[in-house]
């Protein structure tokens, strides 16, 4: 039996459309964020989700809220490792002030490596993709594995999943699946992946169906070390 997981990035935030650095912080979204939201929403109504998962932080539990309006009766499940990266003291201020200190063509690949010990005081690459690991395979542990119901009769639980968080916890955990996709995800995207037999795969990313674009989506190079494809449990 085939787990889709179904990923969505929050929408645009009054930080985001000012190009400044949200990791911890948070920030509301624009009337730009709620219009996309509501387009990804209707987008995803006629998807039948078995379970729904958000990052503890406002946006993307304004952003889960919008789309479970089609899908009522869904309990939202809040998890803290979906959280976005922790940029320190670098938080709310421009983007160009961390390039300043560290590229981003420089910062992403050292993250994903598990290898930067982290910029302005905010969480390390190794925390952070420890995290980010750990939070996927908690929720593929909880839905792929088989379950025996009262009957004795085998079913598998939570074959569709949506799960809504960040820009770079998501691309993270692409990465993982599939290191030759990584890519910027716009505000409101999309990205599917499915997991059969064990293994993971990357089936769609980022795909801007609220028409954000590049707008708080930054290029994210490839490290010159990538992991092998993951199996997932």
């Amino acid at each position: 039996m085939t787990l889709t997981l179904t990923l969505v990035r929050h929408g645009q935030t009054t930080l985001n459309a000012r190009r400044h650095l949200q990791g911890a912080c948070d920030s509301p979204l624009t009337r730009t964020g709620r219009a996309g939201v509501r387009v990804t929403a209707q987008h995803l109504a006629d998807r039948s989700f078995d379970a729904v998962y958000s990052s503890p932080q406002g946006r993307a539990v304004q952003t889960a809220a919008e789309i479970l309006q089609h899908h009522p009766g869904h309990r939202l499940r809040i998890d803290k490792g979906l959280r976005e990266l922790s940029f320190g003291s670098f938080e709310r201020r421009p983007e160009h002030t961390l390039d300043a200190e560290v590229p981003w063509s420089e910062l992403v690949p050292a993250m994903l490596a598990g290898t930067h010990p982290g910029v302005g005081g905010g969480e390390s690459g190794g925390d952070f993709m420890d995290r980010v690991r750990s939070v996927f395979a908690r929720i593929v542990a909880a839905h792929a594995a088989p379950d025996v119901g009262a009957t004795g009769a085998g079913r598998a639980d939570g074959k569709h999943v949506l799960v809504v968080g960040h820009g770079l916890t998501l691309a993270a955990y692409l990465w993982t699946v599939d290191p030759s996709r990584l890519a910027a995800l716009p505000n409101a995207s999309v990205s599917t992946v499915e997991v059969s037999g064990g293994v993971a795969r990357v089936v769609q990313v980022g795909v801007d169906v609220a028409g954000h674009g590049a707008v708080a989506a930054r290029p994210a190079p490839v490290p010159a070390t990538v992991p092998a494809p993951v199996a997932a449990p």
